[in-house]
């Protein structure tokens, strides 16, 4: 925040005329004189958003001293843009304005100039030494950070917490020691689920099992070189969250939705822009480019909002879906959050929006959605309703007049839903449903999420011609119908761990196993065998244990790498044909022929996704990524 302090005889003003960003004032603020005081011109800046308080404390500290050396007993705020080419958003400004107004009125005789109106104003300076002064308040914390005032309020806002039933039944629960107000007869996970929710359970504790197996199966790991959160891929990581991709992507097209590509960066200063990042609950980096000041997307909607915004569109459209992977979205999560998988500040999310007539198509086009993410789901391997726990977030309103939706969206999903009801709307939209996976620590991890926004039509501008030749501005959904690619990966490889602290042997799903088939020489006599036995296989990825390990030191390598289908090779199956067949999934050792072992992974692939071999064939040809 820019300042300019100035000892005055006397500064009076005089309203003219608004601006888009003018405050609504009184009639007592449209004009204003004040004598013998300190006029104090203002200007807040871009850098002291999400550090509103700080700038406050600074400021009046500012003002107290000059105050005080100058035996002042009274002060004119008077906003002035002018001070600045780099100012906040008119929220801020006013927040700002009004925290310093407030409390320099505790010893002071205040009187706070309105702030986005265009002012005639007279000023008389004293003219000594300390008559004009100007300072510069620079807030202390993480640079290149922008914190939403939604996240600021999603802290602090107040919730109704209860369970919703199959039967439409609410009850709602309260979270002390316990959870008191419901009866889970067996529902552990929704218990736990509200426990960390409704109880403030929010500590990472220690450090979760997923960190261990994605460097033990060299997927992914930290990159020093880069900022805290982002992550390297190696090659066997890189081809799972490639084949989540594919999936995700091609089922949200199935489904209908226009795929598009859009900018990871925009203008920090374009109006519309600003105004939505205070409604989305997340902190923002920033960056100066040469030409403006710019935030890295924190999600897909600006690249879709603003194509929606110039399009041409009728009510014969509705619902219209669009559909961008962000390859990443970017969110400043604070130092404690970041873990691994489940949470980083550089991310993938498949992110689908969709343009409705009204709340009743609207209503009709989350249920279509919702079951496009539990068919997601259940074919990446995560099952529905059984492995994650539902949450319903909303309005007061919604819940009391839209209680007949919820219901549905409960008994479509298939058991009992945690709901969260604010008594104040605090964010773009009213209404919203999560599913959550519930790790061994208790924690909460949102994946799919579809929400009904009421505001960003009207901010961006998007409309569509009616039925009645009028232009309107439709609902819009935002779906992620898997959730952050990197969070399905933390589910799977969490799940798995799960697995093994139960005595069951983990395992990838088929279709995202790095090697699905393995083949075991016992010999360097049957390398050549082997090697053309290998490019029998097609649409398999398949690999060779070609060094000079015993059997049983083969055998160990692809248990510890989870490898669906293991074949041992000897002299015997050379000259036989039929293979002796190790199957992880049942524990079992199969004989079958080449052919009968074909039938069987073309089976288990199916139609989902495939990439080749991430890695050399040859294991004796493969560097090690992870040491």
């Amino acid at each position: 925040m820019k300042l300019l302090l100035i000892h005055s005889d006397y500064l009076e003003y005089e309203v003219k005329k608004d601006t888009p960003v003018a405050e609504d004032i009184s009639e007592e603020m449209k004009e204003g004189r004040m004598e013998e005081c300190l006029s104090v011109f203002t200007a807040v800046e871009k850098g002291d958003e999400g550090r509103e308080k700080e700038v406050v404390d600074q400021g009046v500290d500012e003002v107290k001293k000059v105050a005080e050396q100058l035996g002042i007993e009274r002060i004119m705020l008077y906003p002035y843009a002018h001070l600045s080419s780099d100012l906040s958003s008119p929220d801020t400004a006013v927040e700002v304005l009004k925290g310093m107004e407030s409390i320099l009125s505790e010893e002071y005789t205040v009187h706070r100039s309105p702030f986005g109106w265009y002012k005639a104003f007279k000023l008389s300076c004293k003219g000594h030494p300390l008559s004009e002064l100007s300072k510069e308040i620079v807030p202390e914390g993480e640079k290149g950070e922008v914190v939403s005032k939604a996240l600021e309020a999603e802290e602090e806002m107040q919730s109704t917490w209860g369970i919703l039933d199959l039967d439409g039944g609410f009850h709602e629960v309260t979270v002390s020691d316990k959870v008191r107000g419901y009866d889970f007869g067996g529902e552990e996970g929704l218990e736990r689920f509200i426990t960390y929710e409704a109880g403030g359970k929010r500590t990472e504790g220690k450090e979760p099992p997923h960190i261990r197996l994605m460097h033990e199966h060299e997927l992914v790991d930290y990159e020093p070189g880069s900022d805290p959160g982002n992550l390297r891929y190696y090659p066997k990581g890189r081809l799972i969250k490639g084949l989540l991709e594919d999936f995700v992507s091609t089922k949200t097209r199935e489904y209908g939705a226009m795929e598009i590509e859009s900018p990871i960066m925009y203008d920090m200063n374009h109006p519309t822009l600003k105004s939505y990042l205070d409604r989305f609950p997340a902190r923002q980096y920033t960056i100066a480019t040469p030409d403006k000041d710019v935030f890295l997307r924190f999600a897909a909607c600006f690249g879709q909002f603003l194509m929606a915004k110039d399009m041409t569109v009728s009510y014969r459209n509705l619902p219209l879906r669009l559909y961008e992977l962000t390859r990443y979205s970017f969110r400043v999560e604070q130092r404690g959050e970041i873990s691994g998988l489940r949470r980083q500040r550089a991310f993938t999310m498949p992110d689908s929006h969709a343009l409705c007539r009204d709340m009743d198509q609207a209503k009709e086009e989350m249920m279509v959605r919702m079951d496009l993410a539990m068919d997601v789901l259940n074919g990446i391997g995560i099952g529905v309703p059984d492995g994650l726990e539902l949450a319903i977030r909303c309005t007061r309103e919604i819940f009391e007049e839209h209680r007949e939706h919820l219901n549905r969206l409960v008994k479509n999903y298939g058991k009992p839903a945690l709901v969260e009801i604010w008594e104040d709307q605090f964010f773009y939209f009213v209404l919203k449903y999560e599913f959550n996976y519930i790790d061994s620590s208790g924690r909460a991890s949102a994946l799919v999420t579809d929400q009904i926004d009421v505001e960003n039509a009207e901010r961006y501008g998007i409309k569509f011609v009616d039925s009645d030749g009028e232009e309107k501005h439709p609902y819009i959904l935002h779906l992620s119908p898997s959730g952050g690619i990197e969070r399905v990966m933390f589910t799977l490889l969490e799940r798995a761990a799960e697995e093994m602290s139960r005595g069951v042997k983990p395992s990838f799903p088929y279709w995202l196993a790095p090697t699905q088939l393995r083949l075991l020489p016992v010999s360097e006599d049957q390398i050549e065998f082997v090697e053309k036995l290998s490019n029998e296989f097609t649409g398999v990825r398949v690999d060779i244990d070609d060094t000079d390990r015993t059997v049983g030191r083969k055998v160990r390598e692809a248990e510890k790498e989870w490898i669906p289908y293991v074949v041992i090779i000897g002299s015997r199956e050379v000259e036989s044909g039929e293979l002796s067949v190790r199957v992880r999934e049942s524990g079992e050792q199969v004989s079958m022929d080449v052919e009968e072992l074909k039938k069987e992974l073309s089976r288990k692939q199916g139609r989902l996704p495939f990439r080749g071999l991430p890695v050399p064939k040859n294991i004796s040809k493969r560097p090690v990524f992870v040491g």
